[in-house]
């Protein structure tokens, strides 16, 4: 299934790319996520923790840059993790680009996504796969935002802020699940209303 997403950071483009690329960097701000070894310049490993009420899901994989175009800020990524309960994997396919804008830099995101085993059961509708990686993708971008925010008060590099204690909770996926049904109904009504 194919999925879009972008975010704002207010810095250059030039900025951002070095940011985004900087994978050990930038690891802590995504939510549920954790980086557990390089295994080379443009490889990693790492697992994702994901709750769904009673059920958590810790994905083990890797991660790797396929293509990286630092002239025209954009990259390929390509991703693979497997439940560590053996209930099923997931392989992602990820294309990223930088552009422009009045306020510093627009992150667009797409992502082609594909479930295995059990875990597609989880997936089945894409409506809600959508939702959860809106909801990752707004996370990640605020953590960036207050990582960008602190690097901006201090000259030291390689900072280190209160992401990572955060980013290393589990996903709940039972508030996501709870947005989506509310943000489905919404719309529904919206429809009917409309109508009349």
């Amino acid at each position: 299934m194919r999925i879009q997403n972008s975010f704002d950071v207010a810095v250059p483009v030039p900025q951002a790319w070095e940011l985004l690329t900087d994978i050990e960097e930038i690891a802590p701000c995504m939510p549920g996520a954790e980086l557990t070894e390089v295994l080379d310049g443009d490889a990693y490993r790492g697992n994702v923790t994901v709750r769904l009420g009673p059920v958590t899901l810790t994905f083990d994989g890797t991660a790797r840059f396929d293509e990286m175009d630092s002239e025209a800020y954009q990259a390929r990524v390509s991703a693979q993790g497997t439940d560590s309960k053996g209930r099923g994997g997931a392989t992602a396919d990820m294309t990223f680009r930088l552009e422009p804008t009045e306020q510093g830099t627009k992150v667009v995101i797409d992502t082609d996504l594909n479930l295995s085993g059990s875990v597609a059961q989880y997936g089945r509708g894409a409506g809600m796969i959508n939702e959860l990686a809106n909801h990752l993708v707004g996370r990640f971008a605020e953590s960036l935002h207050e990582k960008i925010a602190v690097a901006g008060q201090t000259s030291a590099p390689g900072i280190q802020d209160n992401t990572a204690a955060a980013a290393a909770a589990p996903i709940s996926g039972f508030g996501l699940v709870a947005r989506t049904v509310w943000s489905a109904l919404i719309r529904g009504l919206r429809r009917i209303f409309s109508r009349t």
